[in-house]
């Protein structure tokens, strides 16, 4: 069997945190606010996973009023879904994933992400992509307030 999943994440920017996209640390003026690490990339593929298996949401595995997750890694995160997919008996096909962000421009680090969330989901990095758009100064997005992620996957039993 198989099944495909959807995942959404987003962020506001905050003083005084790290950027961190996929796993890559971002040399940028500001981080993004979050209980975890904030990264919303990886928010969004562990929520389209969870979803494809119908495991519920990030927020009901990490919730933020769960110390434990404060400040986390979120490639930690990301490697306990896997295991719970594998629990369950899936395994990951592919994944696809967008990041929307005015600024910073990260076209040129989505190679590492994409090597990142691989590793961590233990699948090739002919399975995963990663792009980046902006939505021309549209929306929260657009004016440099935060930014986004959505991210498909399909899973299939093992």
């Amino acid at each position: 069997m198989i099944r495909v999943g959807h995942g959404y994440d987003v962020h506001r920017f905050a003083e005084n945190r790290e950027l961190v996209l996929g796993g890559v640390k971002i040399a940028y003026e500001k981080g993004l606010l979050g209980h975890s690490d904030a990264d919303v990339l990886l928010h969004a593929v562990c929520d389209a996973l969870l979803g494809a298996a119908a495991l519920g949401d990030i927020g009901k595995h990490f919730p933020d009023s769960d110390e434990r997750y404060r400040g986390i890694d979120s490639r930690l995160l990301l490697r306990h879904v896997v295991s719970l997919l594998h629990e369950h008996g899936y395994g990951i096909v592919n994944i696809d994933a967008t990041v929307i962000a005015q600024q910073p421009k990260i076209g040129a680090l989505t190679a590492q992400m994409v090597l990142h969330i691989a590793e961590d989901c233990g699948i090739g990095t002919d399975r995963v992509n990663v792009k980046a758009t902006t939505e021309e100064k549209l929306g929260f997005t657009g004016r440099l307030e935060g930014i986004s992620a959505h991210a498909v996957c399909l899973i299939e039993t093992i």
